[in-house]
């Protein structure tokens, strides 16, 4: 949702999703300190404006956008000015934090701030993997912490009282490197993820094995440790089969970095096992945020789902029609319907996102026209802008075409929800898998635009899109 002032301007007056708990708003004001926290330390740190500029030139990335956390002195700010920027104090889940005081502004995507206790500013960047970061950028330090545990923390660079350190989190919104050691579980959780099996004779069958396993992996750590070895194997299993995200990755690894600028993963479902799948995440501590109407405009419909404590947001779609909007879809259950909609064609060429096709795509925050201006360098292409706001800018890579087995092909065209000229289409040239999605975030919007989501939910139809693959 978008600040009520611009309500009307960006979003449809009925649209049902529109409610006080998930009217995501802008904040500029908190922008403008944050930002300027981050400039100041970039002048007084040499080897992080170094990094930073690499980042730009080299990645497509911002700087702001790869910082897990700051600590500034209480001399430089107050409890009392945090709180009228929208922050809160924060509690993380073991309840310490041996720097200072912690805030965080729970209403957008803003990385939290302590309160430290002594004179140092501290930036604390958040790459996916210590180890490959340290590497990447050459500098010899030491690494608090055990290798796949919790939390890992290194200084980086200490220029007078200027330090920039960097995390690795898995499944922990704390800061404490001496957390429980459960590595060994989690490592046999991973492995049990990276080598899990996705195809089946039928889907039904699937899900409970995929269930299952996610309560065995339970039986062993914390939802939140679950999460994070989850979504680490979903990224590798999407980007196995996409360029754009093998090409972005790559960019992002010469540095070190990995995907820890992850924005959201999408997933597509059939109707008949979209509870099922929110089932799953909800299972792995994943709670309902807004959900997203469309109804007659484009049979489409979505649940946007948050871990916090991993700050993982999944994005999920499905089929829906306008006598469902008032339903809670994501728990009541959906029958199939014969006719289907760009989300119930996707699943029915390419089969369950929690399943064999994986992620419908990943998003990630980068410079928005930076992107889209590298990647044609490297063979990618950009769709142009879905989303054009000053505060939300979002694009998809051009489809990347997936092979389609006949068996799905023949029961589509048996069903009538494809032609027959679809089908020696679709099985000569394939179909429209996966994207990457390029998005800037400003102002601290951490919400979506349903009208925008519909332009492109119709724009990747693989029916729109026939003329391309012939």
């Amino acid at each position: 949702m978008v600040n009520s002032k611009n309500k009307n301007k960006y979003e449809d007056k009925n649209d049902a999703s529109i409610n006080e708990e998930f009217d995501w708003k802008l904040y500029p004001e908190t922008e403008k300190f944050l930002t300027s926290i981050i400039n100041n330390f970039l002048k007084k740190n040499k080897f992080a404006a170094q990094l930073s500029k690499k980042m730009s030139t080299e990645t497509s990335t911002k700087f702001f956008n790869w910082v897990d956390y700051v600590v500034i002195p209480e001399s430089k700010t107050n409890e009392k000015a945090l709180l009228k920027l929208g922050f809160s104090k924060f509690i993380p889940v073991d309840k310490k934090c041996k720097y200072g005081k912690p805030f965080k502004h729970s209403r957008s995507y803003f990385f939290p701030v302590i309160l430290g206790k002594s004179n140092e500013t501290e930036v604390v960047l958040k790459p996916e993997e210590l180890d490959n970061f340290i590497q990447a950028i050459g500098v010899n330090t030491n690494i608090e912490g055990k290798p796949f545990s919790r939390f890992r923390k290194a200084i980086i660079s200490k220029e007078g009282s200027y330090t920039l350190s960097a995390v690795e989190r898995r499944g922990y919104n704390g800061f404490s490197t001496n957390s429980k050691d459960d590595v060994f579980e989690y490592l046999t959780v991973l492995s049990m993820f990276f080598s899990r099996q996705r195809y089946f004779k039928n889907d039904n069958e699937g899900i409970k094995f995929t269930e299952k396993l996610i309560y065995s992996a339970l039986s062993k750590l914390d939802n939140a440790r679950v999460s994070d070895a989850f979504f680490r194997s979903e990224r590798a299993y999407w980007q196995r089969r996409n360029l754009a995200g093998q090409v972005q990755k790559s960019r992002q690894d010469k540095l070190g970095l990995g995907w820890g600028n992850q924005d959201h993963h999408t997933y597509r479902s059939s109707r008949q096992n979209f509870s099922k799948m929110i089932h799953i995440f909800e299972l792995m501590g994943y709670t309902c945020r807004e959900k997203y109407y469309a109804g007659d405009q484009a049979h489409w419909g979505a649940q946007i789902m948050e871990h916090d404590v991993c700050d993982i947001v999944v994005f999920t779609d499905v089929d829906l029609y306008s006598e469902e909007t008032d339903i809670d879809f994501p728990h009541k259950g959906l029958q199939q319907r014969k006719t289907l909609g760009t989300v119930g064609l996707w699943v029915g060429l390419h089969g369950e996102s929690i399943l064999q096709a994986g992620m419908h795509h990943l998003e990630a925050r980068f410079d928005f026209n930076s992107l889209r201006n590298s990647l044609p360098k490297f063979g990618v292409t950009v769709m142009p802008p879905f989303s054009n706001f000053e505060f939300l800018k979002q694009a998809f890579t051009s489809g990347e075409l997936w092979r389609v087995e006949k068996s799905r092909l023949d029961k589509l065209l048996s069903n009538s929800s494809i032609t027959k000229e679809q089908y020696n289409n679709f099985l000569k040239n394939g179909a429209i898998g996966s994207h990457m999605e390029d998005l800037e975030r400003t102002k601290g919007f951490k919400g979506f635009n349903k009208s925008s989501v519909t332009k492109i939910i119709k724009a990747t139809d693989p029916r729109a899109q026939e003329s391309s693959m012939a």
